[in-house]
């Protein structure tokens, strides 16, 4: 009897318990916003790269100094090191299949994406305020 009674239950039951599928669609509106943020963010920071091409440490310093470079440059990095751990996060999910491994791999790659964003982060600071 219970082997029939599985077969006739219902799939809204047989999916209980194996979580909230509404989280996908903010993730995935996430990557992209972020993928599209880098693309212009992205050919911003290039420029930059290519205008001080061949620069001395005071020029590039300077360049990076002024407000509205060091502001993109944040918004790059954090939109980068962000969209990053998305990407990372998909690939774990959906190739990783041993629960613990997954977990671990998932908080070790929030862990690092944050703490480089935060070095990356406080370097343009650093060189913003004058080299502290």
């Amino acid at each position: 009897m219970s082997a029939n009674n599985s077969r006739l239950r219902n799939p809204l039951k047989t999916a209980r318990g194996l979580g909230s599928a509404k989280d996908g669609t903010h993730h995935f509106i996430v990557q992209r916003i972020t993928a599209v943020a880098l693309v212009f963010l992205g050919l911003y920071v290039l420029g930059l790269v290519v205008f001080n091409a061949g620069a001395d440490y005071a020029t590039v310093r300077a360049t990076v100094a002024n407000p509205f470079n060091a502001t993109v440059l944040v918004a790059f990095l954090v939109a980068m090191f962000w969209h990053a751990q998305l990407g990372l996060q998909v690939i774990v999910e959906d190739y990783v299949h041993t629960p613990g491994l997954a977990v671990a791999s998932q908080l070790l790659i929030r862990f690092i994406c944050a703490l480089a964003a935060i070095a990356s982060v406080l370097a343009v600071i650093r060189i913003a305020l004058g080299g502290l």
